[in-house]
């Protein structure tokens, strides 16, 4: 979104603060201008109806998590406006005024929490300064209160509606000079909102990618060699352009190459592939299906699941190609051990699986290209089709449309340059959507990986040593995407003997970010090892835990410390609200599981209840949370659903999900062989708010790490049996 403002008063104001270079864009017009639009225009996220209906534009892509009312809540807040008058716009992608526009890493909670208050605060100063010139006296002499200027002195008031036009007039004040409100005062922030979109997704009014119409488009169709960046040999387009509504059957040469994301992007661009453009999906679906396609052969077709695992059970017995770490001296510490614990843990690769599957719509006309997308991250999908189109940035408008689902999945732009890219070969606006089989067959997977452990315990019982030997993929030092493990991963730094070696083997496989990328594998490998120590230890899991964290409130130093006390804290809550001390009173076949994890700046503490049937099938009866994120909760109502969704994501991974590779490619194609969790397979999630005096931070992805060794902890509680690889076989667990 931009303005375009003429006039003798015009002024900018462009104000960068904090983390991630926030761009504040404050654009004032002339008063005659503002008189004559009605909507007056405050700034870039604010605008302000006569009747004092306040518009408040949400920046970044809403893909479930709730930014499209949290955000404009933080604004609202410091404008010191009724919810109720509150109405929110989505807006385009448009870094000039927004800065960077994106979802995912659970930023937007650390990156905007001062910045869009003082987005409020200045729209607010601006509307006070107004009403102040008006009845001539000082603005500090004027309050607000929902939505009204006050003058207790005069006993003068004003709504924002009748003082919004004459902003045009008005300097915006430099956002760091204004006080925030003190939040004992908040009428916005703290309070359970329902989102803001949720009445038009319950009547199925149109809001999603999948929903947008253009006149004249044209519907799409797009097949890629399920080798993935395999080429096309050869393909009958006259057969696909026989079947009626067909418009255009061609090949798409693309670039192999492009399954490897060049610095700034994420997954895969333009790959070989046959389009198939029609008057209807249906149509366009028929004639893809009569195309006949041979693919070219392919080196990625000598891979395999069952490869991969032999592979790393050959490098783990072999010599590390490279330490990530190494602390004391582990062979050592090892060999002296009173009692030593050795496992392998492996997890597979997964699909992003949203419910809605990758679609965008694309209009090519004069040398221009406009888009609808359900995007996680806009502009690395401009600069990549302005790439692969050749044309300028600046000539390539993209719409956000509310994503069913991402996960991760849509910070790739793949769908999007193919979208454009068979828009300017058929010459009209067209709708590309992907089946299920596409979507899942044609991901950016969460990386499998290897583990293979060794730990070492004193006679007290305290562990002296900790190895591990990560097999993953990649070349030479660089990791696959999101294939990757940080020096610091927990226990580093709280052993005195560590060492964490890496080996790596080539991956022709495309992987990218799934939610909690990184932790929603290693914590289940760390938490249940750690948890393996304890048992061998004759130790409560619990204690253990708090033991190994020590007594030091921070080990590290920023931005790579680690709050032990914090860890330490949502431990012990965790305990308290499951009743842990309690858990042995459990009937036969049933467990309790406990498993901590920081990610995403947030301290986590999972508890979760299992019972275990003869036949190995496993229902979870409830989990517990314990989270720290800080000393605000922006909106309880959306916080809650994060941390309850983010748990039974990771139930749903560990329980039923697996994407196996055969020759080259994906198996598993719908919802019939890549189960997710069913209602009546989900368990209440009891989640408590550890406050702690910490700036606040993201939900979206740091209560589903330890959900999953909380559940394979739980299941080795009730039944014995340890559970090392997944997702958990019923066969391993009967009785």
């Amino acid at each position: 979104m931009t303005l375009e403002m003429t006039g003798a008063s015009r002024r900018e104001f462009l104000a960068t603060a904090g983390a991630g270079g926030l761009v504040i864009s404050f654009s004032v017009a002339s008063k005659a201008q503002a008189q004559a639009g009605g909507l007056q225009q405050i700034n870039a996220y604010v605008k302000v109806a006569p009747d004092g209906i306040v518009t408040i534009t949400n920046k970044n892509p809403e893909i479930g998590q709730g930014i499209k009312t949290m955000l404009p809540m933080l604004i609202a807040e410091e404008l010191d406006v009724p919810w109720e008058k509150v109405r929110i716009e989505q807006a385009d992608s448009d870094p000039t005024v927004y800065g960077r526009q994106f979802a995912g890493g659970s930023m937007a909670t650390p990156l905007h929490w001062e910045e869009h208050r003082r987005v409020g605060a200045v729209a607010r100063a601006m509307l006070v300064q107004a009403a102040a010139q008006a009845w001539n006296c000082p603005a500090g002499e004027c309050t607000t209160q929902a939505g009204v200027v006050l003058h207790k002195a005069s006993n003068r008031k004003a709504t924002y509606g009748s003082l919004a036009s004459q902003c045009a007039g008005i300097t915006p004040p430099d956002p760091k000079t204004l006080p925030l409100k003190d939040p004992k005062t908040y009428k916005i922030i703290g309070r359970p909102i329902a989102q803001y979109d949720t009445p038009k997704i319950v009547t199925g009014q149109p809001l999603f990618g999948i929903d947008v119409q253009r006149p004249g488009m044209l519907f799409a169709t797009f097949e890629k060699a399920p080798v993935f960046a395999a080429g096309v040999a050869s393909a009958d387009l006259a057969a696909a352009q026989s079947v009626k509504g067909v418009r255009k059957a061609f090949v798409v040469q693309g670039d192999s190459k492009a399954l490897q994301p060049p610095p700034g992007q994420i997954g895969a661009g333009l790959l070989p592939g046959v389009a198939v453009v029609a008057d209807n999906w249906w149509a366009a679906r028929k004639g893809r299906e009569r195309l006949n396609i041979k693919w070219q052969d392919h080196p990625t077709s000598a891979q395999s699941s069952e490869g991969f695992a032999a592979k790393a059970r050959e490098l783990a017995a072999g010599k590390a190609q490279r330490q990530a770490r190494n602390d004391g001296d582990v062979d050592a510490a090892l060999k002296g051990a009173a009692k030593t614990v050795e496992a392998a843990y492996a997890y597979p690769f997964l699909a992003h699986a949203p419910l809605e599957p990758q679609n965008c719509t694309a209009e090519w006309k004069d040398g221009k290209l406009e888009i609808w997308a359900p995007t996680q991250n806009p502009e690395p999908g401009r600069q990549l089709c302005a790439k692969t189109l050749g044309i300028k940035p600046e000539d390539i408008t993209i719409h956000m449309t509310r994503c069913g689902g991402g996960f991760g999945r849509r910070l790739s732009n793949d769908y999007m340059v193919e979208a454009a890219w068979i828009a300017r070969e058929a010459g009209a606006p067209v709708k590309l959507l992907w089946t299920r089989e596409d979507d899942m067959r044609h991901d950016i997977y969460r990386p499998a990986g290897f583990h293979f452990l060794k730990g070492g315990l004193d006679a007290q019982g305290n562990v002296v040593a900790f190895y591990d030997h990560f097999v993953s993929f990649g070349e030479g030092t660089t990791f696959a995407p999101s294939a990757g493990m940080g020096a610091g991963e927990f226990p580093g730094r709280f052993v005195q003997n560590l060492r964490y070696d890496i080996s790596t083997m080539p991956l022709g496989v495309p992987t990218g970010p799934l939610r909690a990328p990184g932790s929603n594998a290693l914590a289940f490998v760390f938490q249940s090892f750690i948890d393996e120590l304890a048992h061998a230890a004759g130790a409560d899991p619990l204690a253990f835990q708090l033991k190994l964290l020590g007594d030091k409130p921070v080990v590290g130093e920023p931005p790579n410390a680690y709050a032990a006390g914090r860890m330490a804290g949502v431990l012990r809550a965790a305990g308290e609200m499951s009743g842990w001390a309690n858990r042995s009173r459990l009937p036969k076949g049933e467990g309790m599981g406990i498993a901590c994890y920081y990610s995403h700046l947030g301290y986590f503490a999972e508890v979760a209840h299992v019972a275990v049937s003869p036949a190995g099938e496993v229902k979870v009866k409830k989990v517990w949370v314990a989270a720290d994120v800080g000393r605000q909760i922006i909106n309880p109502h959306g916080a809650l659903n994060q941390v309850q969704g983010s748990v039974l994501d990771g139930l749903s991974e560990a329980l039923h999900q697996k994407i196996t590779i055969q020759n080259g490619q994906a198996v598993e194609a719908n919802f019939d062989t890549y189960p997710l969790m069913r209602i009546n397979e989900a368990p209440p999630v009891e989640v408590k708010w550890v406050i702690t005096d910490n700036p606040p931070t993201g939900l979206g992805e740091p209560a589903l790490p330890p959900a999953i060794p909380a559940l394979t902890n739980a299941i080795f509680a009730a039944t014995g049996k340890r559970i090392r690889s997944l997702p958990v076989d019923p066969a391993v667990l009967k009785a």
